[in-house]
C-alpha cells in the first residue's frame, strides 16, 4: 500500500526525487530478527538501569504507550510484561552497514542521518530504475530480503518534507493491534502545503517542548497556524534565526541538497552513571577512559583535533562545558586526557557528577597532523621532556602508534592505560556501550 498527498499547488517545485528511508523500530526489530522467539512480543531495547532510557521498542510495546527516549522505569510501569534488552550497538552497526550496501545499489547520493535512516537522491537513477516511487518499493523489498527488516519511505522534492512523509508511511499501534502503514508515501510537487499544514507544529525541526509552549501562547497548534503568523511576530517571539527557520519550513521551503559525504565536525564519548560520582580521582579515571575511547575513534577515522571539550552534568541536571584549544592537532589518548583532566580541575564536583563527556573538535585529516609533527621535530628532539618531566607530544604519538599495532594484531583488550585495569581486565570505552544509560555502578580498579 502506498500513500500520496494532494492539494494546493506550489509553483516551480522540482520533481519529487528525494527519498527518506527509515527502518521501523530498528534496534528492537534487529533483536527480533536475531531471536525469532521474540516475534509478536513487546520488546524494549535500551538502558535497563534506573537511569536508562528506551532506545526503541516493537509496535506491540508502543500499543501500551512506550516510545523512544522514555525513561526505562516508566516503560516498565506501562508495559511490565515486556522483554527488556540492553542494546547491542555492534550488531546494529553491522545491520546498518548492510543497509547502506542496499542503498548503494540505487544511487551514490546517500546521506546517512543515523544507523537506521538516510536521505537518498534518486534523480539520476530514474532512466535506469524507473520513477522514484518504483525505486522506493524496490528498496523496501531488498531491505526485507537482505536484512529481514521493514522500512518506511517518504518521497518529496525536499529533505524536510520527505522525512515527514516517511512518518506518514509508518505502521501504527494501539491495544487493538498493529496496523500496517502505507510503506511508501509520496508528497507530489505542488501538494506540500496541503500535506504539511494540518500536521502538529511539533513536527517542525527546531520545535522542542520550550518552543512549543511559547507558540501555544499565540494559539499555534498546527504547521498551518504557524504559516499564518506574520513573520515579524514569529521573529519577535522566537528570535531571528529560529523564527526565519520555522517560517521557511512551514511554507515547505528547504533548499538543502542530499550530501553523501558530510565532514565529521567532532568526535565524543559521554557516559551517564548509575550513581553520582563525587570523588575527583574517580572522575579523573573516567575522563581518561572517555579520552582513550575518543582517541581510538579519531585514529581509526584518520583524524586529529585541536579543541578538547569536557561536559559535566550534575545531580540536579545542570550542565557545564569547558573547552581548551591545543597548539597542534592530536589523536593520542594521553594528550587528550591531559587536556580533559586539566579542564576537570576547574570544576567543583562536590554536588556529584551524573554524566561526564569528552569530545574533540576542530578536526583535520591525519596527513596534516603528521606534517605538523614533522615540522615540530627540531623543537622536540627524541628523548626530550617537558618541564614537568612528562614525555613529549612526539613520544606519545610514537607510543600510540605502537599501541595501535598491538591492538590490530591481538585485539583492543590487549593493551591500554594501566589506570583502567581492573578485576575484569581493561575498562575500555567502546562506542555504543551504555548508549542509553547505565546498567550498573562504575567500578574502580
Amino acid at each position: 500500500m502506498s500513500g500520496t498527498a494532494g492539494g494546493a499547488a506550489l509553483g516551480g517545485q522540482p520533481e519529487a526525487a528525494i527519498l527518506h528511508v527509515d527502518l521501523d523500530a530498528f534496534f528492537a526489530a534487529v533483536e527480533v530478527q536475531l531471536d525469532p522467539s521474540l516475534a509478536g512480543k513487546p520488546v524494549i531495547v535500551g538502558g535497563v538501569g534506573a537511569r536508562g532510557v528506551v532506545a526503541a521498542c516493537t509496535y506491540e510495546a508502543r500499543a501500551y504507550g512506550v516510545h523512544s527516549a522514555m525513561p526505562a522505569v516508566r516503560a516498565k510501569r506501562l508495559c511490565p510484561h515486556a522483554v527488556f534488552l540492553a542494546g547491542r550497538y555492534d550488531r546494529y552497526v553491522e545491520f546498518s552497514g548492510r543497509l547502506h550496501e542496499v542503498f548503494g545499489r540505487y544511487t551514490p547520493l546517500v546521506e546517512g542521518i543515523s544507523l537506521d535512516e538516510a536521505f537518498l537522491d534518486v534523480s539520476g537513477a530514474r532512466r535506469l530504475l524507473g520513477p522514484p516511487e518504483q525505486i522506493a518499493w524496490s528498496i523496501r523489498r531488498e531491505i526485507k530480503a537482505d536484512l529481514g527488516l521493514d522500512a518506511s519511505v517518504g518521497i518529496a522534492a525536499s529533505k524536510f518534507v520527505a522525512k515527514l512523509a516517511s512518518e506518514a508511511a509508518k505502521p501504527t499501534a494501539d491495544r487493538a493491534g498493529t496496523r500496517p502503514g502505507h510503506g511508501v508515501f509520496v508528497v507530489a510537487p505542488g501538494t506540500e502545503l496541503a500535506f504539511l499544514h494540518p500536521l502538529s507544529v511539533r513536527a517542525l525541526w527546531g520545535v522542542g517542548p520550550a518552543t512549543y509552549k511559547r507558540l501555544e501562547r499565540f494559539g499555534v497548534v498546527t504547521i498551518g497556524d504557524l504559516a499564518a503568523m506574520p513573520l515579524e511576530t514569529l521573529v519577535s517571539a522566537l528570535g531571528p534565526a529560529l523564527g526565519h527557520h520555522l517560517h521557511e519550513l512551514a511554507w515547505a521551503r528547504d533548499p538543502r541538497r542530499v550530501e553523501p559525504e558530510r565532514a565529521v565536525k567532532s568526535v565524543s564519548h559521554e557516559e551517564t552513571y548509575a550513581r553520582d560520582i563525587h570523588d575527583r580521582a574517580a572522575l579523573a579515571a573516567e575522563a581518561l577512559r572517555l579520552a582513550e575511547g575518543v582517541a581510538t575513534r579519531l585514529r581509526r577515522a584518520r583524524l586529529a583535533g585541536r579543541t578538547v571539550t569536557l561536559k559535566v552534568r550534575f545531580a540536579d541536571f545542570s550542565t557545564v562545558t569547558r573547552s581548551h584549544t591545543l597548539p597542534e592537532a592530536v589523536d593520542a589518548g594521553p594528550l587528550i586526557t591531559r587536556a580533559a583532566v586539566d579542564l576537570l580541575a576547574q570544576i567543583d564536583s562536590t554536588p556529584g557528577v551524573r554524566l561526564l563527556g569528552v569530545g574533540v573538535s576542530k578536526l583535520t585529516d591525519v596527513a596534516a597532523r603528521q606534517l605538523s609533527l614533522l615540522e615540530a621535530e627540531p623543537r622536540d628532539a627524541a628523548g626530550s621532556r617537558d618541564p614537568n618531566g612528562r614525555p613529549s607530544d612526539a613520544e606519545w604519538q610514537q607510543a600510540t602508534s605502537a599501541v595501535d599495532q598491538i591492538r590490530a594484531r591481538f585485539g583492543d583488550d590487549a593493551v591500554g592505560p594501566a589506570a583502567l585495569v581492573g578485576t575484569r581486565g581493561l575498562r575500555l570505552k567502546r562506542r555504543g556501550d551504555t548508549q542509553w544509560g547505565p546498567s550498573e555502578p562504575p567500578k574502580r580498579a
